[in-house]
């Protein structure tokens, strides 16, 4: 099963202990401190398996200890050094600090290293002491003791690029149809419950690197549904696929759902490159209703593909289309550090006034933000947007607030009628 969050306790080794000795040798009088160090203790560092793909590893372990530094000996003998405790992750992962929440790294190329907990330091032992006022010393140290803190680490995959539709538009379908990739495929009503990788070639020496998004349905950035879990890895791709149900009622209110989504939880997601195909033109259906599909996209400024991923009609169209957009993106912004998102609490906010001539105010920019992502005038998409209100509680809100049938609801730029 996929797992792509995880706590751990990690604790580096504690130094070896510094000794007091004196040298006692036959022959040898008046011999001197000769107590060694001890050796350091091993460090807790995290580094990059470029063969590992989830956290599952960690389901069943959240503890881990390095070992202790060795104690120094007589004749200044330092104690071992102990070795480092090697935590291999997938690519992708970030790693915070579980008890403030700052991140303390972005782990992404194959060996990158982290140290996530410091060794203790040896202890020193008397032969470090002497001096010519104090030829004896009867004294030592002890190992430093290792730093012990709990992490978490977020796995968020890394693709070139990312295939997001809503549930059973056929994304796995496609994947497995580009790459060899092998997710489970039928004709579920529901969508996928893990994220999948795969590699599709583009000609002898180009390749794509595609991850099928587990599908979206309203209210995922507030952690509904499988809410996070498909934002998160939207993050890390560069150029999306969006594919869209031929079949459904309503292609481009689907089409509106998705973006509302992606601007609902950070406004970067939703400027990303899009590459928009309508799926199942296979379907008699599907193919009656394209040109009609085509022409309203087009209205709005959106170019749209037709494709087949179960017959795998004009895939290769699709994937070099979206080849040539990841080409587009600027070598620097590429190089960017990848940004760690974070939905404060109060991110979901809103506010509810009353304005002079007795409409209501419903203000809040991520809500003002969906608003301007729906079209309204699609009777499901403005259903999907009523959802939206209720999910967030503004409904009930209004209610509390006194508002009546026919009142006057004003979110951004637009305006509603209240029904209750």
């Amino acid at each position: 099963m996929f797992k792509d969050e995880t706590r751990i306790l990690v604790s580096s080794g504690r130094g070896g202990d510094g000794v007091v000795h004196f040298r006692r040798e036959k022959y040898v009088p008046h011999g001197g401190p000769d107590g060694g160090d001890g050796g350091a203790g091993g460090n807790v560092i995290l580094e990059i398996a470029p063969k590992m793909n989830t956290l599952a590893s960690f389901r069943k372990r959240h503890r881990f200890q390095a070992d202790k530094g060795g104690n120094g000996g007589g004749q200044n003998k330092t104690g071992k050094t102990a070795k480092d405790l090697i935590i291999p992750v997938p690519p992708g992962t970030i790693v915070y600090d579980d008890e403030s929440g700052n991140v303390i790294g972005d782990l992404v190329e194959p060996g990158q290293r982290l140290i996530v907990a410091r060794r203790g330091r040896g202890g020193r032992g008397n032969a470090r002491y002497a001096t010519s006022r104090n030829q004896a010393p009867r004294m030592a140290e002890r190992g430093e003791p290792g730093e012990e803190r709990w992490l978490r680490l977020e796995l968020r995959l890394i693709a070139d690029v990312g295939l997001i539709g809503l549930p059973n538009a056929g994304k796995s379908t496609l994947l497995a149809a580009v790459t060899n990739a092998r997710p489970k495929i039928a004709s579920y009503p529901f969508t996928t419950l893990e994220p999948n990788l795969g590699v599709a070639e583009i000609d002898g020496e180009n390749q794509l690197v595609l991850a099928d998004i587990p599908g979206l349905i309203e209210g995922a950035h507030m952690g509904l549904g499988l809410g996070f879990t498909f934002l998160r890895h939207v993050q890390r791709t560069k150029v999306l696929i969006h594919l869209i149900d031929g079949s459904s009622p309503n292609p481009l209110a689907d089409f509106s759902q998705i973006n509302a989504e992606l601007a609902f939880f950070d406004e970067e997601l939703a400027r990303k490159p899009q590459i928009v195909a309508i799926n199942k033109v296979d379907l008699l259906e599907v193919q009656e209703r394209w040109p009609e599909l085509e022409k309203e996209f087009s209205s709005r400024g959106q170019e749209v593909m037709a494709v087949s991923a179960l017959k795998r009609i004009r895939l290769r169209q699709l994937l070099y289309a979206a080849y040539q957009s990841l080409q587009k993106i600027s070598p620097e912004s590429d190089q960017i550090e990848t940004p760690v998102y974070r939905l404060e609490p109060d991110s979901i906010g809103f506010r509810i006034s009353r304005e002079p001539d007795g409409a209501w105010r419903v203000s809040g920019k991520r809500l003002e933000r969906a608003a301007e992502m729906t079209y309204w005038e699609f009777d499901e998409a403005i259903r999907r947007f009523q959802k939206l209100l209720e999910i967030l509680g503004i409904d009930q809100e209004l209610r509390k607030a006194g508002a009546l049938n026919g009142d006057t609801v004003r979110i951004g730029d637009y305006e509603l009628e209240w029904q209750d």
